[in-house]
This record gives structure tokens, sequence and C-alpha cells, in this order.
């Protein structure tokens, strides 16, 4: 099913299957307008009239929950959110390229190796999260000749987002996550980002370990993923 936007004062919705499903939607809210009542009832019955019976939303931070949760929304993940000011960066790693077209479905391939079923992209919600920002770059990582990682980084004015970040299973522990982490760091950084945010499952303590030994430091509130019944 084809991805479709919904504007409403202040911000955008972004509507897809999520993970090719024809009944689940993925609602990825953007913007910093807030969603009056009216206007989420009019987006679900939207959403039932595409034939849709459930709907996922993107990670949203607390004030963004606040009208879902009022119309039925619970959660359905919990993700720490962490901050880089960028003005200490190690050096350039030199084990990671720039990716090509070619390598779209290796990258998924280890997206669906490192992440479950719930976490996981298919190729909507790479593509999704490749438009999230007016400017993206995507790193990958290759051992004996196959690729066992990829960065996912975006820019919008002075915010860098390290939007995805996934190493094979067989591969972790490596130091590639790490390698793939800082060459995006660089990236956005040459490209005048002042600070890169990323979030991370509450539950996967590895990837925090990770961001916080690179130079992130945790904020006080967190995100949320929601989701509710149609």
């Amino acid at each position: 099913m084809k991805a479709q936007s919904y504007r409403f004062r202040g911000g955008v919705a972004r509507v897809a299957a999520w993970h090719g499903r024809a009944d689940v939607a993925s609602l990825a809210l953007r913007g910093r307008g807030t969603l009056t009542p009216t206007a989420i009832e009019r987006l679900l019955e939207r959403l039932r009239n595409a034939g849709y019976r459930e709907v996922v939303t993107n990670a949203l931070a607390p004030g963004a929950t606040l009208p879902l949760v009022d119309v039925g929304f619970a959660v359905r993940g919990r993700l720490h959110l962490l901050v880089h000011d960028l003005t200490t960066l190690p050096l350039p790693s030199g084990v990671t390229r720039r990716a090509r077209r070619a390598d779209r479905d290796a990258a998924l391939a280890v997206d669906g190796a490192a992440f479950d079923e719930f976490w996981r992209f298919d190729d909507t919600g790479l593509r999704e999260a490749t438009n999230a920002t007016p400017r993206s770059h995507m790193r990958v990582v290759e051992r004996d000749g196959a690729l066992v990682g990829y960065g996912l980084f975006g820019r919008a004015g002075d915010d860098g987002f390290v939007q995805r970040l996934a190493v094979t299973p067989s591969h972790q522990g490596a130091g590639l996550g790490r390698a793939l982490l800082v060459d995006g760091l660089q990236w956005l950084h040459t490209h005048a980002a002042r600070r890169a945010l990323v979030n991370t499952q509450e539950e996967n303590g590895r990837a925090l370990e990770l961001y916080l030994r690179a130079g992130f430091r945790r904020l006080p509130v967190g995100l949320c993923v929601l989701g509710r019944a149609l």
C-alpha cells in the first residue's frame, strides 16, 4: 500500500503499511504542531476507510503522546533519547564506505537480523527514515565481501540524527557499530550539524553502552511508541 501524507496545523502525518501488512498502519508524525482531538478522529477514520485495523506510531516525545493517549493509544515501546554535542569526535575509522543503491537489499537483510519484528525496517520503513530529514547519508561496512552493517544519518537544520545503526549479530562486538557511528557523526559535523540525537530501546543495553562510550549523554526524558486498534 502506497504511503500517504495528511497535513495538520504545524505538521504532517505520514501513513504507510507497517512491515508490509495491509491491516496495520505505521503513523509517523512530523513537525512542531500538535494534533487536535478532531484532527486525530479524522485521521483514524481515514485509516479505517483505507482498510487498516491497527495503527503504530513513530517514536514520540511525551508532549506529543498526550492527545493520542486521550483517544485510546497505549505505549508499545519505550526508548532512551541521547544527544551528542559533536565538539569532540574520534578520527574517522577508515573501515566504512558510503552506501550505494545496490546495497539496499543487503542492508535490509542486516536490519532484519539485528532487530526483532517490532523494531525492524522493511523497505518502506527504510525509505521513510531516509526521507525523514532534508539531507541523509548512509554508510556500510563489509567483511569478506559481504555487507554486515550499515548506519543511516540525517540532518535537518542544526540537528543531526542517527536514524539507524545495525550490525548482523555474527559480527557484533567487533567494533563495526562504533566505526559506522563515528563516521556518521563525522559526516554530520562536516555538514554543519551542531548536535546529534539518537534513540534506542530501553532493553537494548548494548546499543546504549555504545552510544554512551561514543560521547552521547542520556536526556532525562525519553520517547514512546504508541499503538491502538481501530
